[in-house]
């Protein structure tokens, strides 16, 4: 997302909504937003305005939602950022589903994009070599075999 662009924690959890409802059922309405968020029809209204704004989303009142191609890419990045984030909460720190949506969500928002691609590519080389330990590795930067300590 160009750094203009850079967006709240809110208005990202509004892109990720509009993005799962897009996909269940082509275009979202601002009902199915407050149901997904439990958040009022005001605060749906205003964020629609504030995105559309930004060119993220095509949004008129009483119509239906969808993502422009901007905010479609935006809305990616946040769901994969989430995806990596509860992938490791439950893979490597063993969390339950629960626990591990909860915390994925507050974290989806503050955390560094080298954090995010390092735990993507952990979480790759963990599918590939599964039980093995692994650790950094900067002159490759990717994850190898390691040591335990």
């Amino acid at each position: 997302m160009k750094a203009s662009q850079q967006l709240s924690a809110s208005l990202e959890d509004y892109l990720e909504a509009i993005f799962h409802i897009v996909q269940s059922k082509q275009a979202a309405r601002a009902k199915d937003i407050v149901e997904r968020l439990g958040v009022h029809n005001s605060s749906v209204t205003q964020a629609l305005r504030t995105l559309s704004e930004r060119g993220l989303v095509n949004y008129a009142p009483y119509d239906l939602v969808t993502l422009t191609d901007e905010g479609r890419q935006a809305a990616l990045d946040v769901v994969e950022r989430h995806q990596a984030l509860r992938s490791f909460l439950i893979d490597v720190l063993g969390l339950d589903a629960q626990r591990a949506e909860e915390d994925a969500c507050r974290l989806e928002h503050g955390i560094s994009e080298e954090v995010i691609e390092r735990l993507r590519l952990l979480m790759a080389y963990r599918r590939r070599h599964p039980g093995e330990v692994s650790c950094w590795n900067d002159s490759l930067g990717d994850f190898v075999a390691g040591k335990e300590s």
